[in-house]
């Protein structure tokens, strides 16, 4: 059996690519769990987040909403979904950039901390 070795660029570049693939999750990680369980943290929702508490079938039967506008409300509502999403991942995203791998392992922890402390 002989031992096949990559030449030095691609080496690098699988090492590199190895790190990138691992951070990615990582943060795709981190911006889950702050979503998903860390909301809290990112301070009071704007007024108009309580709209998510009424289910579009509610806000239809109680202002009689016709089929177009019930499409539009629907489409309003999951582009204030979306704009907020990304707006959480970005904030996530540039706090990570700013820490060194200590504070982000740390940062890590203190979430992890409050996710358990919210349940």
């Amino acid at each position: 059996m002989s031992t096949v070795t990559l030449p030095r660029p691609a080496e690098r570049v699988a090492l590199f690519s190895l790190v990138l693939v691992f951070l990615c999750g990582a943060v795709a990680g981190a911006i889950v769990l702050s979503y998903a369980k860390n909301a809290g943290l990112h301070g009071t929702p704007p007024a108009s987040a309580g709209l998510s508490s009424m289910s579009v079938a509610e806000m239809k039967n109680s202002l009689n909403l016709t089929d177009e506008q019930t499409r539009q409300l629907t489409s309003i509502l999951d582009d204030f979904s979306h704009y907020y999403d990304n707006l959480l991942a970005d904030g996530q995203t540039r706090i990570l950039q700013i820490l060194d791998p200590d504070q982000k392992k740390r940062f890590d922890e203190m979430m992890a901390q409050h996710a358990q402390h919210r349940k």
